[in-house]
């Protein structure tokens, strides 16, 4: 008989809690790429709001909501407007020379915290990050977080409670949602705050890779 005291079975998390620097009303400015119009995502996703929908330790992300982060800046307040319009026109430089690129979607992947799509291929994700990475430093002297250990997700739905994950992780599983394909034609610099259980923003700059 295998021992299974050590096992501990999967829980989802409070992804909502204030992290350093943040609270009510803090204003963030950061790259993401941003799927607000993207209606083959749109389908995919209402596909697995209906999935996971009767489990009430999940908050769903609705279309409007669906982004990719990408490279955070730092708290809106701490950028001036000349500091604005030069990291602007240093991405655009950059990212001009970055293709548009596709994107493929399977089943999300639990984390405790999210429910989340892991796309493929990495490599022209990391490639637009490296380009507004560059822009920061140019303007701002220095790049807040780490380069390495980034992880590109797109999230469908964000855990509000510790509790018992098994079930949503079944559901996943046994899914038959067909995989997708999203294009990547730009990267947005928004200004992110998260009030009210959910991510929202405005939107700084739209930025069309490729030029």
């Amino acid at each position: 008989m295998s021992d299974t005291s050590s096992y501990s079975a999967p829980t989802t998390a409070d992804h909502w809690w204030w992290r350093e620097g943040w609270g009510p009303g803090t204003r963030f400015l950061t790259w993401h790429l941003t799927f607000q119009q993207d209606e083959v995502l749109h389908a995919h996703a209402a596909a697995y709001r209906d999935l996971l929908g009767g489990f009430a330790q999940l908050d769903l992300v609705a279309d409007h909501g669906l982004h990719m982060t990408m490279q955070g800046v730092g708290l809106a307040t701490d950028i001036d407007a000349a500091q604005l319009a030069a990291l602007i026109d240093a991405a655009r430089k950059r990212l001009a020379r970055v293709r548009p690129f596709e994107l493929h979607l399977d089943k999300p992947a639990f984390t405790p915290e999210a429910i989340r799509w892991d796309p493929e291929p990495v490599s022209p994700v990391t490639e637009v990050r490296r380009a507004v990475r560059a822009a920061i430093s140019e303007v701002l002297g220095s790049v807040p977080e780490a380069e390495d250990g980034f992880v590109p997700h797109v999230t469908i739905a964000y855990g509000n409670r510790v509790a018992p994950a098994g079930p949503i992780i079944a559901a996943i599983e046994e899914s038959k949602v067909p995989p997708v394909t999203v294009a990547v034609n730009r990267a947005d610099l928004i200004v992110l705050g998260r009030d009210r259980r959910e991510y929202e923003w405005e939107y700084a700059a739209k930025v069309e890779l490729g030029g």
